[in-house]
């Protein structure tokens, strides 16, 4: 395939718009946008110069015949858009949660590899170069055999944020699926990705947030809480998700003889007192990695040395895109992957619906909170 890849965009808020920046930048074309405002649409798609804006996603799929969809609209949508376009012979970029329950994600997988099309999977944080050097020390042996990993991050969200769809688990809401899917797929990226058990702890220590008309972008939903919160006339939204988790997983490694051990601690309301961080144990050494997705230094330990921070190596600067915001950079990554493989290209694997679909299944298992056993009758 020489011609440009044709992309149509699901989503006008700042995933849409990260989307299709990282599209133009793998060399695609962009022929369209579609929201749920018709105003909107028409603001976003004339200022990024795309072509096509509408409200409904089977004309758009209609009209602009694209190769590719991209979908970066709250999970709650997802099932019923990529059905859609999957039956229109598209191939399909996802942002994450994939949809809202196991069973719909792995419906759209069978659907995926039933028609033949290709499919990205944006848990994409696996992708910053922090992370992608841990990868390459803990491939090189510079810790031995992975033991453990630690993933802790506090992010002291503001409790009064406006309900919206990240309140509601219908709509893809929830901690499990808009951070733990990031920090599993780290995990799994640097360690191995055949994941063996599971058992967590969900908390929802939000309870409600206030009801506000006008939110449109993601990003900038913090503009938007009420300056009085005690006012009589405010309306509340009921949360239904958590907003707190720990998971415990043991994942098998190609490195490793016995399975690791892995621990996902985060508080999305809580305040951090210590850095955010990922943690990397193995035989002879660890790697620490500042920030909750592993973006930030990175410091290598060993039993003689201490710890050190490391320099990025060259080949992985070399690869990393030029571009502002560590989502966006992981973004432009993966779609340049994801290009490269529809156009024949060698590429190394990325996250598809096949992950996708299997974290959505475990998060299903994580929100029962079943893992408990009683021992008040012990002695």
């Amino acid at each position: 395939m020489t011609r440009a890849l044709k992309v149509l965009i699901a989503g006008t808020g700042f995933a849409g718009e990260g989307h299709a920046a990282a599209f133009r930048a793998a060399g695609a074309e962009v022929v369209g946008i579609v929201g749920r405002t018709p105003k909107v649409v028409k603001d976003v798609a004339t200022r990024l110069a795309i072509p096509y804006g509408g409200t409904e996603w089977a004309q758009a799929l209609a009209e602009c015949t694209p190769d590719v969809v991209s979908i970066a609209t709250p999970g709650g949508v997802h099932h019923d858009q990529i059905s859609q376009a999957i039956a229109a012979g598209c191939h399909v970029f996802c942002d994450k949660p994939m949809t809202t329950t196991g069973d719909t994600a792995a419906d759209l997988q069978r659907q995926a590899r039933a028609k033949g099309v290709k499919t990205a999977y944006a848990a994409s944080f696996r992708y910053t170069p922090s992370i992608r050097h841990a990868r390459q020390l803990v491939a090189e042996g510079a810790i031995g055999a992975p033991l453990e990993v630690e993933c802790i991050s506090h992010f002291n969200l503001e409790r009064d944020i406006p309900f919206g769809w990240s309140h509601r688990k219908e709509d893809g809401g929830g901690r499990l699926n808009n951070n733990f899917t990031h920090t599993l797929s780290i995990v799994t990226a640097v360690v191995g990705d055949r994941i063996l058990s599971i058992a967590g702890d969900v908390r929802d220590d939000l309870g409600r947030a206030p009801i506000v008309e006008g939110v449109h972008n993601f990003a900038t939903r913090r503009d938007f809480i009420p300056k009085d919160l005690t006012d009589p006339n405010l309306e509340w939204g009921e949360s239904n998700v958590e907003w707190s988790y720990t998971v415990l997983a043991r994942i098998e490694s190609p490195l490793a003889e016995h399975p690791v051990s892995v621990m996902f601690r985060h508080g999305g309301l809580q305040p951090r007192f210590h850095e955010d961080h990922i943690i990397f144990y193995g035989t002879e050494g660890a790697i620490y990695i500042k920030g909750h997705y592993g973006s930030g230094a990175l410091s290598l330990f060993h039993r003689d040395h201490g710890w050190t921070e490391q320099p990025l190596p060259d080949d992985i600067a070399a690869t990393t895109p030029e571009v502002q915001g560590e989502t966006e950079q992981c973004w432009h990554y993966l779609v340049n992957e994801f290009i490269r493989d529809i156009r024949g290209e060698t590429v190394e694997p990325y996250p598809t619906f096949d992950e996708g679909s299997q974290y959505q299944q475990i998060i299903d298992l994580i929100r029962r909170n079943e893992t408990w056993t009683d021992v008040t009758g012990l002695a």
